[in-house]
Order: C-alpha cells, then sequence, then structure tokens
C-alpha cells in the first residue's frame, strides 16, 4: 500500500536558485553523477542498517510541480520564465543505484547514486538525505537495541513522542527493518503490514472502581488476548494479586489464561525478579513480563546483565527519535559530469582528510571469506572494474597503504542495484517484514567485533587501486595548482 503525496517542492532554496541558473547558463542537461554517503556510524557503533529506499522510489515516481508551486516561485521575482516553464513541463530522467534496504553498510561507501541532467540531480539532493537519513538512523538504532535484548521481543512505542507524524511512521517502519517485532504505530501497520500492537493505558485502571475490576472487565473483552498494565497503584501489592486473581476466577473457568503483564515504572529488574516469581508460583510461568519506560540499549543490556526477568520490551522516545544522537549525517555530493560522452570525475578537497570525496562513478562489491561466509571488506571501485572470484585480491588501507591483505579464497557480492533508468522506477521493494529478515541474514555475515557496543572493530572500506590512484591524482593537480 502507497503513502503519496506531491512533495516536490520539498526543497533547499539554493536548489531551485540553482536549477535556474543552470537553465540561464545553458548547462541544465549536462549529465552529473552524484553520490549520497555518510562519513561517520551514530553512538559510535561499527555499522548502520540501510533504510528508508522504497519511499525514495515514491517521491521520485511522483515529481510534478503544480500550477500552485509554479504561481510561488514567480512572486519570488528572482525566477526566469524559461525557468517556470521547464518545471511546468518537468520529466524526471536520472538513473539511480541505492544499496537496497536492510544491508549492513559504513562510512565513506556511496548509498545512493544519481545519473543525470545537473538540474534535475542536484534537484532531489534534499528529499535523498532527508529519507535516507531518517530511516537508516532509527534502523540502526532499533538493531541495536534488538541485540541488546538478546532474542527477547522488542516493541516500537514511540509514535507520541517522534518528531511528527512523517517521523512516527517512518520511524516505525525504520524500526521493522531494524528488528523490531512490532508496533504501537496503528497507521504504520495499515500501510506497511507492520503488525499493530497494543493493550490498555493506566486511564483503563483508574476509570474503575478498583483494579481488580478493571482486569476483570479487560479479561471478558479480551479473553484470548489478556495483558495487564499491573503498575497503576503497586506492582507486587496490587497489580500481580489482581491479575492472578483474575485468572483464576474469570479466564480459567473460560480455558484461558493471560498472555502477559506489562511494568511501566518502577526498578524493573528488582520487580521483575519478584513479579515471575509469584506468577510462578501461582501456576502462570507462561505468562511473559513486559517492561517499558524510556527504554535504550544500555538500560536493556544492564538490567539483564543483573538477572531480570523479562521476556520483552517497548521501547519508545529513545528509539523513536534515535534520543542519544538524533542526527545521520548523510550527505550529497557531485563526482563526475560527462564531457561529449566521456565520464570526467570531480573531488571536493578539505584540509579535513574524512571530508575529502572519493572521484568519479563507481560501485561497492562486499568481500566474504569462503570458509566462514563472513565479510571481510567493502571494496568501491570505479564503474568500469570487475572482481574476478577465482583470481587472488590484494586489498590496502587507502589512508595506510602500507597495510594489505591478499585474499585468494573469496566470493563478492555487488552492493548497488538500479532503482530507476531513464526516470522511470525499475525496481520493487521487498515488504517491511521481508527486510527485517534479511536485516537478520546480513548482519550474520559481520564478525562479533565489528557489532559489539563499545570499541567495535573498525569495518573495512577500501579502494582499488584505479580509484586510489585517481583520487591521489587529482589531489596532486590540486594542490599543486594552488601552490603556484
Amino acid at each position: 500500500m502507497k503513502f503519496t503525496r506531491n512533495l516536490t517542492m520539498l526543497v533547499d532554496f539554493y536548489e531551485l536558485t540553482m536549477a535556474n541558473g543552470y537553465l540561464d547558463n545553458d548547462i541544465g542537461n549536462k549529465i552529473a553523477y552524484f553520490d549520497m554517503f555518510f562519513r561517520r556510524v551514530p553512538d559510535k557503533g561499527g555499522y548502520c542498517i540501510m533504510a528508508g529506499v522504497e519511499q525514495l522510489i515514491e517521491y521520485l515516481s511522483e515529481l510534478k510541480f503544480t500550477e500552485s508551486d509554479i504561481d510561488y516561485l514567480r512572486s519570488k521575482n528572482i525566477f526566469s520564465e524559461k525557468f517556470l516553464d521547464y518545471l511546468r513541463n518537468f520529466k524526471f530522467s536520472c538513473d539511480v543505484w541505492a544499496i537496497p534496504e536492510g544491508n549492513p553498510v559504513f562510512p565513506g561507501e556511496p548509498l545512493v547514486t544519481v545519473k543525470g541532467p545537473i538540474i534535475q540531480a542536484q534537484f532531489i539532493e534534499t528529499m535523498i538525505l532527508l529519507t535516507i537519513n531518517h530511516q537508516t538512523l532509527i534502523a540502526t538504532k532499533a538493531n541495536r537495541i534488538c541485540r541488546a535484548a538478546k532474542g527477547r521481543t522488542v516493541m516500537e512505542f514511540g509514535s507520541r513522542r517522534a518528531q511528527g507524524y512523517d517521523g512516527a511512521i517512518y520511524g516505525s517502519r525504520a524500526a521493522i527493518i531494524g528488528g523490531c517485532d512490532s508496533t504501537a504505530c496503528t497507521i504504520s501497520d495499515k500501510i506497511f503490514g507492520t503488525m499493530a500492537v497494543g493493550t490498555m493505558a493506566h486511564s483503563w485502571v483508574q476509570l474503575f472502581d478498583n483494579e481488580y475490576e478493571a482486569f476483570k472487565s479487560w479479561a471478558k473483552t479480551y479473553p484470548d488476548n489478556c495483558t495487564f498494565l499491573v503498575d497503576t497503584y503497586n506492582v507486587l501489592k496490587s497489580g500481580i494479586p489482581n491479575t492472578i486473581k483474575v485468572a483464576d476466577e474469570v479466564l480459567k473457568p473460560m480455558g484461558k489464561r493471560p498472555k502477559g503483564v506489562r511494568i511501566d515504572s518502577g526498578d524493573i529488574t528488582y520487580l521483575s525478579k519478584k513479579v515471575r516469581k509469584m506468577l510462578d508460583d501461582a501456576g502462570y510461568n507462561d505468562v511473559k513480563i513486559i517492561v517499558s519506560n524510556s527504554l535504550d540499549e544500555y538500560i536493556i543490556r544492564g538490567v539483564l546483565d543483573n538477572g531480570a526477568k523479562i521476556d520483552g520490551f517497548g521501547v519508545g522516545e529513545r528509539l523513536i527519535t534515535a534520543r542519544s544522537e538524533p542526527v545521520f549525517g548523510g550527505v550529497y555530493k557531485l563526482v563526475a559530469i560527462e564531457n561529449n560522452g566521456e565520464i570526467v570525475p570531480k573531488i571536493k578537497i578539505s584540509e579535513n582528510t574524512e571530508k575529502i570525496t572519493n572521484p568519479g562513478f563507481k560501485k561497492i562489491y562486499r568481500i566474504f571469506d569462503n570458509k566462514t561466509n563472513k565479510a571481510i571488506a567493502d571494496l568501491i571501485t570505479l564503474n568500469n572494474e570487475s572482481i574476478v572470484e577465482n583470481k587472488p585480491l590484494t586489498l590496502f588501507n587507502p589512508i595506510h597503504t602500507w597495510k594489505r591483505k591478499k585474499i585468494t579464497d573469496f566470493h563478492v557480492k555487488e552492493l548497488m542495484v538500479k532503482i530507476f533508468e531513464d526516470g522511470k522506477p525499475i525496481y520493487t521493494s521487498p515488504s517491511v517484514l521481508d527486510i527485517r529478515e534479511y536485516t537478520k541474514k546480513e548482519l550474520s555475515t559481520l564478525w562479533n567485533e565489528v557489532l559489539r557496543f563499545e570499541n567495535p572493530h573498525t569495518y573495512y572500506v577500501d579502494l582499488s587501486y584505479d580509484l586510489w590512484k585517481l583520487k591521489q591524482d587529482m589531489l596532486l593537480k590540486y594542490t599543486t595548482h594552488f601552490e603556484k
């Protein structure tokens, strides 16, 4: 099910002023190549999870300027009528490549590459960054949280704390890609099939004369899926005793059993241990204990390390906002143009080494060890290069070039796939649940040293010799020029 709006005008204003300038200087149709990539993993982690491609496809498929858009731009008194006529008849014609959702991705490698008329390729910068930055950030955070839970259920509970409607809807989608089992966001379930869950709030319990009556009424209404929120008054002296009483008096005679209890406050480690014993002693060792309340990967790992008896986690604001580091720093840079059909590489130079771009039209190979099926490294190459799997390959660190490794027994996967050709979508996104399973599969190819929370091993993203040589030659060319 598609959820589309006309977001064509969701651009930074300078993309429009540059587009007008390109057209005015008769270079609007010059073919340009842009890469979207990021420089650093949030939370000092070892990897990120690619997400947002489906929404990028929807956005690029719906590009069109309305008369209202044209009138608005005309009112600015800086755009030519020639440019406004161009927008009125706008037809997207770029080629676009992207790494499919669910893949682990790493700093420096292109997540999205765009080839097309400069006026178009520049224009879509903001939405590419907005779409991929947001969902990749949330999918990555969700995956960290799910790994901390060590196979226990994780539910996304963050809609009411998200940064706006789209933050809730697409954040929920990204959370499922990252590994969450379900979401409280109903509209996300409707659109993406993410499985909405939810039971009662404290207001349900407060509405009744006492907690027992509240639980009893709930059990009669939902006998097959009965989870009680037990911390409205007192977990151990009221919530759990009333849960057991209703289970004995209402559910058992119906041949039913409660599914779970949820604790939303207090010392969840201490309470979960006590609750587990009380439920087990009453014959309800199958009843799950769910906890919520401002959780993240560090709190989850901490309570489990301290022996908490928890079966599932409802994680809200710290997931949906990626609160610990809420910005994913993806950038969008020009890397090449075409002159008379020849690709001419471009480079952005900076005194900060990490901000120097990798020039040219490129592709990415992920290299796997045949014996372990673990990923060894990602290799960025020029687009006309290929890797022969039965031929020895030497990898080297592009900064510390003396650090080298020769590999022989390996196989490769090309990471980027073409999602648009001449402005037409040619890629069908999998379902969100299929992407979640793909995420699990691809993460299993990474070594635990890359996945760990503290001081993760830096996954190797290397350059082919030809790309490295091109970059060095261009750096030498420009630095020599400025020395004159």
